[in-house]
């Protein structure tokens, strides 16, 4: 190898784009560390293997790269849907470059990860809902409680005059709904309480949410655990992560107790910690991930994109108020929560950051 062969082999080991050499049989000639890391794969162990072998895409995809081979035919591909050895599911972008070496045919692969990208595209219009929402809810709730002051009121002073005790059972009423639809707007609001930060074990939160879920379904739900014991301890607000926690198993409980078949309910709640993870605009080291996994009907798709918002509930009893203050505890504590959910299976999982201090208020 020439002085100028290990500057370039150098350069190319350096490069953050993952980067992929295939020789005219579409087999591997090399592949660069940042490309190891996105297939979870060694590309000495892989020398010489089928392009099919390190990841799989679409038939149409070989296609197109047998013809940029036969043609000398650069492409690009968006948001193609690629799986790794390892059943990993990338969405990545990837530009194909033909290189003619000493008559044959080589094709150079730029590969970027739109995964990260996307999420955070995603968590950031999440977020300017949220915020959007807190802002009508504010307004309408300052416009609701002004006059529902004034009916409590004048309701009381009317009682006062009655002459006969049976018709203040009337007044009573229209004082007893004005004191419910308050505190109707005040859960809407939200608790004006600054979280109660204190170095807290995540599975002494998961436990007494298992607990309190035991009692209530009476055996009627199987309780899965799937805990990793070495996750430190997170600054956290006990009581109001199990308030969170509480919210999103409940509505699995409900969920799975209002099936139509006879299949028993079944709620995992799984621990894990994950390295180099973006919550907002902060790279975070290490998180903890929080996931809380039910086998029920599913959240219907058309109320996936809104389910965060308050009063958007998916039962005719629900006050869908659940889920905003799940979302709000989390944001709290510079958190991130996430749903996927099809028939037969419906995952929320919640990120919360491990460093000491990154939680505030």
């Amino acid at each position: 190898m020439t002085s100028n062969d290990a500057l370039h082999r150098l350069l190319l080991d350096n490069l953050t784009t993952a980067t992929i050499l295939l020789d005219g049989e579409l087999r591997l000639e090399y592949m660069n560390p940042a490309a190891e890391m996105l297939l979870a794969v060694s590309g000495q162990r892989s020398h010489g293997q089928f392009i099919s072998e390190l990841f799989t895409e679409s038939p149409e995809a070989l296609t197109s790269l047998r013809h940029a081979v036969a043609h000398a035919h650069p492409f690009t591909k968006r948001e193609a849907q690629l799986t790794s050895l390892a059943g990993q599911s990338l969405t990545v972008d990837y530009a194909v470059t033909p290189i003619i070496n000493r008559g044959e045919t080589l094709l150079l692969l730029e590969v970027h990860p739109r995964d990260r990208l996307m999420r955070i595209t995603k968590e950031e219009a999440q977020l300017s809902k949220q915020e959007t929402t807190k802002l009508l809810v504010r307004g309408l709730a300052h416009e609701i409680k002004n006059p529902l002051g004034g009916i409590r009121g004048a309701a009381q002073l009317l009682s006062r005059e009655l002459p006969d005790e049976s018709l203040k059972d009337y007044t009573n009423v229209i004082i007893e709904e004005a004191d419910r639809l308050r505190n109707l707007v005040d859960r809407m609001l939200g608790s004006n309480k600054l979280p109660s930060l204190s170095m807290t074990n995540i599975h002494e939160v998961v436990e007494r949410v298992c607990n309190l879920v035991d009692a209530e379904s009476e055996g009627r739900i199987i309780l899965v655990r799937d805990y990793d014991p070495s996750i430190p301890e997170l600054l956290i607000d006990r009581e109001q992560m199990i308030q969170a926690v509480l919210n999103i198993v409940r509505n699995a409980m409900q969920a799975l107790n209002g099936q139509n078949d006879q299949r028993l309910g079944r709620i995992t709640l799984r621990t894990r910690t994950i390295r180099q993870f973006t919550i907002g605009h902060t790279r975070h080291r290490l998180v903890c991930k929080l996931e809380i996994i039910d086998n029920g009907p599913g959240i219907p798709a058309d109320l996936q994109e809104t389910m965060f918002y308050p009063m958007v509930s998916g039962r005719p009893d629900g006050t869908g108020l659940g889920l905003a203050i799940t979302q709000t505890i989390i944001s709290q504590h510079q958190g991130l929560i996430e749903c996927e959910s099809h028939p037969g299976h419906t995952a929320f999982s919640i990120f919360l950051p491990l460093e000491s201090g990154a939680a505030s208020s």
